[in-house]
């Protein structure tokens, strides 16, 4: 902040000097010392706007530069009264047509700043409440209406039931469909309860009452993982883990047990007004370390590149840092970072400046999760996002996602629930668990469709 005040005591001296010019040359008789009295305030004002520019992009805060247009035309026109460089009428002139551009100008961006808040914004993720297991019951008119849930079912009986020792689970959002089937085929089904049933993905894994009350929640990559690590979670479920988070494991001295269950697509998506329709990966990477900015170097039109991003240690970012590899990722500005993968999706889909934007998610999440698709998946090096590329491996940006467990000195932390833990990673890997896997929308552990 030292820095800040600096630029602060900075601004506001050259302020001083560009006010006072004018003022001084008031007094002065001679027109040619007048007008360097006022060309040099002109100068200090240029000096006080490039340094309050800056300063509003060092604390994070958004580019107020049209504020200072009104400003500097002020300026000029007292500038002009006071030098009298010009014929009465061409002052006159010269003041409305300045004014003129400066009125025109602020309502050009007062204007679209309208337009831009009124895009819809999502802040929150999708109603994960649809894919409860067992479905959900609503409160309507005063009454537990049930709901039918999302979330894939068997086509037959399942080879496994667990009753008592259920082990808690927890995960990423786009994988909270998934290890909703897989409860809702090997769990006990819950009493009708509308305030926090045990299998909300909203509830919460940390209460003190969770053997009576909460079993599974979604608490999303970062927070699933705590919960993992701290002992609330027996198994979540993620596209994958970061090295900070590994680290953290190895720091508690557990053991960190990724087994992967499945196979999904990272995908990169534009608007649907923008022309692209592929980027290669070395595109991917210089368009998300900053050397590339705008679409024509891609093979795109010409525009800046919007590039949005997720906060750290979330699952699309984690992946996004994979594909980068050893190539640092350029900072964001703040308002290019969203919380949630919908918020992230939202502005890539209704962003004002259509052909500019580009976003990253996973393929169920944005295809199956998002009921209403607007924007256009992107070829990556000429492959496209499918099932099939998926599975035949061609797709550059299909990984495995897994169900992580920890251990303590070859221990699960809860060892009394080891023996359920333990079978029901197994029978995730079976043939039925398979076929969840298959029947919600990702692709199985080995590519094709279990028997």
């Amino acid at each position: 902040m030292g820095s800040y005040y600096g630029f602060a005591i900075l601004a506001i001296l050259l302020f001083l000097a560009t006010f006072d010019a004018p003022i001084v040359a008031i007094f002065i008789k001679s027109r040619f010392v007048k007008g360097d009295y006022c060309f040099f305030g002109l100068f200090g004002y240029f000096i006080l706007a490039f340094i309050v520019v800056n300063i509003t992009y060092a604390m994070g805060l958004y580019n107020d530069w049209w504020a200072i247009v009104p400003c500097g035309a002020a300026y000029l026109i007292i500038m002009l009264f006071v030098w009298k460089p010009f014929s009465e009428r061409a002052r006159r002139i010269s003041v409305f047509s300045i004014a003129g551009g400066a009125i025109l100008i602020v309502a050009i961006v007062i204007a679209s700043s309208v337009y831009s808040s009124s895009l819809p914004q999502a802040r929150e993720e999708i109603n994960l409440s649809r894919y409860m297991p067992f479905g959900s019951y609503q409160n309507v008119d005063g009454e537990l209406t049930y709901q039918e849930t999302r979330a894939a079912r068997l086509n037959g009986e399942s080879i496994l039931s667990l009753d008592d020792y259920l082990p808690r689970l927890d995960g990423a959002t786009a994988l909270y469909p998934l290890y909703s089937a897989f409860v809702q085929a090997t769990y006990p089904p819950p009493e009708p309860r509308h305030n926090m049933p045990e299998y909300s993905p909203y509830s919460c894994l940390r209460f003190d009452n969770i053997e009576s009350r909460t079993l599974v929640a979604c608490s999303r990559t970062a927070g699933a993982f705590v919960n993992l690590i701290d002992g609330y979670a027996d198994i979540i479920f993620l596209m994958g883990v970061s090295d900070e988070q590994r680290q953290i494991a190895v720091n508690n001295g557990l053991e960190l047990i990724m087994t992967p269950i499945g196979r999904e697509a990272f995908i990169f998506f534009v608007n649907s007004r923008n022309s692209a329709t592929n980027l290669s990966s070395d595109d991917i990477r210089r368009i998300y370390s900053g050397e590339v900015k705008n679409w024509r170097e891609v093979g795109g039109g010409y525009s800046a590149i919007r590039a949005y991003q997720r906060p750290a240690q979330s699952g699309s970012q984690i992946m996004l840092e994979q594909i980068m590899g050893e190539t640092p990722i350029v900072s964001a500005q703040l308002d290019q970072v969203h919380d949630t993968m919908k918020g992230l999706y939202d502005r890539v889909a209704n962003y004002r400046n259509y052909r500019n934007s580009l976003g990253y998610s996973f393929l169920f999440y944005i295809r199956d999760m998002i009921d209403e698709n607007r924007v256009k998946f992107l070829s990556i090096d000429g492959i496209a996002p499918t099932h099939e590329n998926i599975a035949n491996g061609t797709y550059p940006f299909a990984n495995d996602f897994y169900a992580i467990t920890v251990r303590l000195d070859g221990e699960y932390l809860n060892p009394e629930r080891a023996e359920n833990i333990d079978k029901l990673l197994d029978w995730i890997l079976s043939p039925q668990g398979q076929y969840l896997v298959e029947a919600t929308g990702y692709v199985p552990t080995g590519g094709d469709m279990p028997s």
